[in-house]
């Protein structure tokens, strides 16, 4: 593909990817993720011809006029775009397929100080929302997700989503229902208010059991209470059984009309 055609693609691309795009000369002076990818290309160019000073000093550039960092190093596939990019790291060994879409404050970050590959691949059709971190030499397979603040440490199966820190899969092909293709934040799970509603309602059973064993208290000290009463009353009836039946003879009164003497 010639060079004016990817031009135009690349802008056709974002016109497709951002409804907020209104025309040709807005796109070509005011979208930064556009800038970064062009200038990225030329810095690409530079480094693989090994002039390597002057691709990492247009880099440098890049980053100071746009915000995003791009290593020249880096591999970037057709039809990528940057919405909002400010802040975005993408490192020196990282491979991006094509139709990748990406959101501010992105890293695709190392793990290791050791020279040879050490950032994340992205195969076609991903999606990584803001401020998600993909760390390490990781693979991210074709169409998966990446949810805001992410961060990703394990490869990522094709179709899958995954949120959280760490990251986990959270939907995947055999869903019926995938999410969309654009990412719909508001659809993504959120696994901080599952953990809250499993934790209310094991409160609300917990005050159930508690609510049924004060209630048993209850009936168990009524029983006891009268058990107490019954066991008193027959203590007492036991008690004056036995001093009726054990109480003295009282003595005979003595006559009045006895013998006299005369």
């Amino acid at each position: 593909m010639g060079l004016l055609a990817l031009l135009k693609e690349d802008i056709r691309n974002i016109f497709a990817k951002d409804p907020a795009a209104r025309s040709t000369f807005e796109v070509l002076t005011c979208y930064p993720g556009l800038h970064a990818l062009w200038m990225h290309r030329l810095a690409h160019a530079l480094w693989k011809r090994s002039f390597h000073w002057l691709a990492r000093f247009t880099s440098h550039v890049n980053r100071w006029m746009t915000g995003i960092e791009i290593h020249p190093g880096a591999t970037i596939g057709r039809r990528f775009f940057i919405d909002h990019g400010m802040g975005v790291v993408i490192g020196e060994t990282a491979e991006i397929g094509e139709d990748v879409l990406i959101y501010k404050g992105v890293v695709l970050g190392g793990t290791t100080l050791q020279k040879g590959k050490r950032h994340p691949t992205l195969e076609d059709g991903v999606v990584i929302g803001s401020n998600a971190c993909v760390l390490g030499n990781i693979r991210i397979g074709a169409g998966a997700k990446v949810g805001s603040g992410a961060v990703v440490i394990k490869p990522v199966s094709s179709g899958d989503t995954v949120v959280g820190v760490p990251g986990r899969v959270v939907h995947g092909p055999s869903v019926p229902k995938p999410l969309p293709g654009d990412l719909r934040h508001a659809d993504l799970p959120d696994p901080v208010a599952d953990a809250i509603r499993i934790l209310l309602n094991n409160i609300e059973e917990l005050e159930k059991r508690t609510y049924r064993i004060e209630d048993t208290c209850n009936r168990l000290e009524v029983w006891r209470q009268e058990e107490l009463d019954a066991l008193k009353a027959s203590r007492e009836h036991i008690r004056t059984d036995w001093l009726d039946a054990n109480r003295a003879p009282e003595p005979a009164p003595a006559g009045n009309g006895g013998d006299h003497l005369g």
